[in-house]
Parts: structure tokens; sequence; C-alpha cells
């Protein structure tokens, strides 16, 4: 499985308890206040690697918010929506009830609600609860389907008893099962609800559908057949695979269909997308659900089914160059020249920026395509929204238009349910570049190691350090991420950081390094003109911050080098050679309390502050300058070790160097 940090040439309601862990960020809801308005904040996107501009975001005929944040619920997730035969649009989400610390959590009493529009999403009518309204239980997933020759529409959903304790709800012990509701007149009224007990298989554990629309077959000898996904856990959860349900009599009857099967310990499907392919193979697309975001770049799995849906044609394999991070993304036919005489094409929504948490890098929703019916996805696209965004769901308007729902918010990417509508033209005028230049980790490598390639944003450029090059920081919206890998886990052991850095800048506080979080477990080092005028380094553990300053930010204009070192629980930082400012960490009882990385996924930062573009009005944490040579060793160097990192060399501790970024090119 290639790493998170392996080089990628350009062009070529309800996690299952598999994607459990990396969903475990989103448990930092108890502390967060949802800002239930979504922003506006623009997030620069780089158009080539030598030169960038700011992405403007699509042009919308239609931008409403059918489910508001604490309107009649906490907050509402997971959505879906179709487009009926009539022209209308039905618009499904999980109303989570739950108004306790936990925030808006999978587990509790959750519904299922519909707002319809008859006007293609600019108004929509009063809200229905179409499962839950009379009971406590968790229903979630919404799975819509409408039947094109009697426009009878099905929904799918998932439910347990998770809430049966409402002081204590849980996962455990409580089995999830399908249900189907109809509708008949387009909405307006649902069924009650049948069972499906078919479609949950011997041996599986938790069983799920969706989210999102399905689809109904248009070609082949299973024409007519809807099709809806779901996922599941089975050997007493160590698989975990994809399935596909069936209906052939228009959603009055389903069928279990194609299943797959993987071990947890690797790469598996969930919350799987799907579109009829013009030779009338169903094209599989999910997100990738292993239970370590850090050890892959591929958060997105595929499949094909050549036989309308009753068997997987091979094992789920890895989408190639889709950044992304791990979250549901929808897929939708646009066009198909056998339908309406234009080239095929095959669009997915879904975050575009790369990373591995499920919190912080659900950003940048955009829209892409595929002209090759999913073999391969353009990294040029469309971006719908600039903010945190979550989960989406595609579908095609009556007039041709693009629809989508998706999660927002504020400083979070969900709790809101927002409804957008586009033309294709607007499409088209608003094309940028999506995937983000890279910048290469330059170490001596072992065999097949990879490496900790750096992700630019913004505008950063290459500028230049005594003949050779360097990475130029506008101060205005440039950083680089690292995406977290095993490699940039420093723990509780001793580690060494050294960058050159130049800057004149006289007010502000200018991060150099910033690893991990903005407080808790993490490391930093940041010029502080503005602070008292000091360089100051940071390192955070569960016991708290403890910090080291030298009386200086060093803002000449000159060169200057850089050393932050971790030796047991001493904390060093020197410039230039200098006499080191000591500081000492608190030794704790466990080497978990002395950790500065956390458990799960996280980012590295160069150049600013974990939170932009999120940072609060009148902060901009951001470096104004340029910086060159940027490395990380898992050891403490000795003084003459980082005088000769200092003077050039390239030779110092290569065993144990774990990021070398000399910013020689961008690509």
């Amino acid at each position: 499985m290639p790493s998170l940090s392996e080089p990628r040439p350009p062009g070529a309601r309800r996690f299952a308890p598999s994607a459990w862990c990396g969903a475990l960020s989103l448990a930092v809801l108890a502390a967060i206040v949802l800002v239930v308005t979504p922003r506006a904040t623009a997030v620069a996107s780089t158009t080539a690697a030598t030169a960038a501009t700011a992405a403007t975001e699509v042009a919308k005929q239609v931008s409403t918010t059918p489910f508001k944040a604490r309107d009649a619920y906490y907050c509402t997730r997971i959505p879906a929506v179709v487009t009926t035969g009539t022209g209308a649009l039905l618009a499904f989400a999980e109303g989570r009830t739950r108004l306790d610390s936990t925030g808006c959590h999978d587990v509790g009493d959750n519904d299922i609600v519909l707002r319809r529009s008859l006007d293609g999403g600019a108004t929509w009518q009063p809200l229905q609860v179409v499962v839950g309204g009379s009971d406590e239980l968790a229903h979630g997933n919404p799975a819509p389907v409408v039947d094109a020759v009697t426009g009878r529409i099905t929904l799918l959903y998932s439910s347990s008893d998770w809430n049966r304790d409402p002081a204590k709800p849980s996962r455990s012990g409580y089995a999830r099962t399908v249900h189907a509701v109809h509708s008949t007149d387009g909405g307006a009224t649902w069924s009650a609800s049948a069972p499906q007990p078919q479609l949950k298989a011997a041996g599986w554990g938790w069983v799920s559908t969706g989210p999102g629309h399905g689809i109904q077959l248009a070609r082949g000898p299973q024409r007519g057949r809807l099709i809806v996904p779901g996922d599941h856990t089975a050997g007493g959860d160590t698989t975990a695979g994809g399935q596909l349900y069936l209906s052939d009599d228009g959603g009055l009857t389903w069928s279990l269909g194609a299943t797959s099967e993987a071990a947890k310990t690797g790469a598996y499907p969930a919350e799987l997308t799907l579109a009829e392919t013009v030779d009338g193979s169903v094209y599989v697309n999910a997100r990738n659900s292993a239970p370590t975001h850090c050890l892959t770049n591929e958060h997105r799995l595929e499949a094909v089914s050549a036989d309308g849906g009753g068997t997987f044609a091979a094992a789920f394999s890895p989408v190639a160059n889709l950044d992304t991070s791990p979250v549901f993304g929808s897929l939708l036919r646009l066009h198909a020249r056998d339908q309406d005489g234009q080239p095929d094409r095959l669009l997915y929504s879904g975050a575009a920026r790369l990373g591995a948490s499920a919190l912080e890098d659900r950003r940048e929703l955009a829209v892409r395509s595929s002209y090759d019916e999913g073999k391969t996805w353009k990294t040029v696209g469309t971006l719908v929204s600039a903010a945190r965004t979550g989960y989406s769901d595609l579908t095609v308007l009556p007039n041709g238009s693009v629809g989508i729902v998706y999660e927002t918010a504020g400083n979070i990417p969900h709790g809101n349910v927002v409804f957008a509508a586009f033309t294709e033209q607007a499409m088209r005028t608003a094309e940028t570049e999506l995937r983000r230049p890279r910048t290469s980790d330059t170490r001596v490598k072992a065999p097949g190691e990879t490496g900790n390639h750096a992700v630019v944003h913004g505008g950063a450029q290459l500028g230049t350090r005594l003949g050779g090059s360097a990475m130029e920081f506008d101060g205005q919206d440039d950083y680089l991420r690292l995406v977290c890998s095993a490699t940039l886990r420093v723990e509780d052991k001793d580690f060494t950081v050294t960058a050159w850095f130049r800057h004149s800048a006289t007010t502000g506080t200018l991060p150099i390094i910033w690893a991990y979080g903005m407080t808790g477990r993490h490391f930093s080092v940041r010029a502080e003109p503005g602070t008292g005028g000091v360089l100051r380094a940071t390192a955070g553990t569960d016991l708290g911050t403890t910090e080291v300053t030298l009386p200086s930010s060093y803002d000449d204009g000159a060169w200057h080098h850089v050393v932050f070192t971790r030796q047991g629980l001493t904390l060093r930082l020197a410039v230039d050679g200098g006499p080191a400012a000591t500081a000492t960490l608190p030794a704790g009882n466990s080497a978990a309390q002395r950790s500065l990385t956390p458990a799960g996924e996280f980012n590295l930062h160069i150049g600013a502050r974990p939170d932009f573009p999120n940072q609060p009005p009148g902060v901009a944490q951001l470096f104004r300058g340029t910086l060159d040579d940027v490395r990380l060793f898992d050891t403490a160097l000795t003084d003459a070790e980082a005088a000769e990192v200092k003077a050039g060399s390239l030779a110092v501790r290569t065993d144990r160097e774990k990021l070398r970024l000399g910013f020689t090119t961008l690509w």
C-alpha cells in the first residue's frame, strides 16, 4: 500500500465501526462550539507549480440551506438527494437530536428527515420526518432511488437500538438492520417501514445503506434494475466490505447482489457510491476505510460489476490521482453519448484537499470529471465551496443543471446541509487545478521508503539563498503541509528540527514549523517580532506546554539558522551556532504523558499555524519571508552535528533523518 507521502504525478448517518477509528476525531465536538452559519472563507488553490491564482467557487444559480443546525434538530448530517420524474427535488438527511456535550453524534436518537423543493431548490417545503418521529432509535444512512417507470421512490435506510439507554447510548450489543419505505406521490407521503432481513447476510455484524442516492440501469439485460449500495462487517468485526442491493420490480422487493470482503487490517471499502457505465457495467467508488489513514494517500477505492450488480469483477483497488480525504463522495452520470449525444462524462463530488484527517482535512468541496467511465479523473475541476465541508450527494435537475447537497458549518465540516445548483457552463468557467503542487523530501531513503513530500498551499514560490533555491512565503496564504506518516511522529523520543529563515517583519507571529495541533500535543518554532521580539519554541504534552525563547526575532532581513532539540526532558533552542536557551519538560508518569504526537491523524505545517485558513478574525499567523533546508531528525544532534548541517552538509545522521526539504523543485 503506498504511503500518504508517496509522490503522485498529475493527470494519470454513519460510519461503520470499521471507520470508527477515522471518526474518533469527531469526538472533539464535545469541546467545539458549532458555528451554524457557513463561512465564506476563501482558500487559495494553486493552478501550476510555478504560478498560482486563487480558485473561484462556481457561480451558483441557487444556494439554500434546507437543513439548519439548531432548527428542528441539534444538527443534520448524511445528506442524500434525488430528482423525481416530475422534477421535484427530495433532500434527505439524518436529524440528530442529542443536545448534550457529545454534540452531533452518530449514536443517539436520530431520525431521517426530508424536505421537498418544487422550484429547483430555491425554496423548500416544511420538514417531514420520514422515519423515527415516534421512537428514540438510531435511524440513518438514507439511500433513496427513483423508479423511472412507476415514479415510485424507495428509501433504504439502516436502523439500530443504540439509544436504548439515552443516558449511555452505545453501539455495543444492538443489531443493525436494513429497512425500506416507499412513496408513490413524489415524497408527499410515505409507507410504513418494512424490514429487509434478506439484505443482511448471515455472519454480518454492522450493516448499512448508501449513504447517497441509488441508480436505475438503462442498458443491458438488467435494464430497469434499481441498485443501492451498502457496507458491512463480518467475521466478528475482523473483515468488512461493500455490497449492492438489487430490485427488479421497481423497488417493491429487494435482494442482495454483489458483495466484497477484506481484512480490516488493510484497505477496505465503505460508504459506496455508483454509476452505470456506457457498456452497461456498474462502476463503484468507495471511501477507503483502512484503519490507519496515515498509511495511504489513496482515500478512495473502486470496483466494477459487469453483470448488473450481481457480482464484483475483481476486488476493490485504489483510485489513482484523486486527491481527497476520508469522506463520503458522490458519483453522477452527467452525459452519455448513447443518450444525449454528448461526450461520456461522470462527475465525482468530494473534498479536494489531500489529507488523512476525517475532521481537519474535509475542506474544499469540488466536482471532478472522468471522460473514460471512471478509469481516470481529471485534476482540473470545479470548486463548490472553499469552506470546511463533509459528505455530499449529486443529482441532475430537470433543466440539466447539477444539484448538490453537502454538509458544512463554520469551524467543523458538518452541522448544516446546504443545497446548491449550477450549470455546466458555470462549471467550465470556474475550472481550476485542484491538485496542489508538491515539493520533495530529498533525504537519503532506504530502498522502497517513500518521502515526506510537502503539499504547497497558496502561491508559495521558489526563491534563492546563496545561489541555490529556497521557498518564499507572502504572509497572506502561503504555507506548506506535510500529511501524517509514521516517520513524522516524534512521540516521546529525542528529535532535532533545523531550518534556515529570513524575514524583516516587525509585527505578528511568524511560524517556521508547527507540528500537529494548536495546543495539547505539538511542537513549534516561530519568530515573534510582534510579541516582545523573541524566537519561541514550544513543546506540548498531555501535561501542558513548555516553551523556550531567545531574546530576538531576527528580523534584520539576513539569513539565520535555527536548531530546536529535544533530548530526554531537555529542550534546547539555538540560532547561528550561538548559546542555547533551555527548558525542561514535565516528566509525567508514562511515555504517553511525555509524547508530543497525537494518537490519531495529523498535519505538520511549514510557515503557518495549524488553524489556517480558519484563524479567528484579526489573527494571521503566517510566515512572511523565506525558508530553506528544513530538516527533522529522530535524534538529538550534537553541537558539532548541528554545525555541519548549518555548513550545508548532506551527510549528517542520514540514518536518523526523517525530513529534508531542500526546495529544489515544485512538481
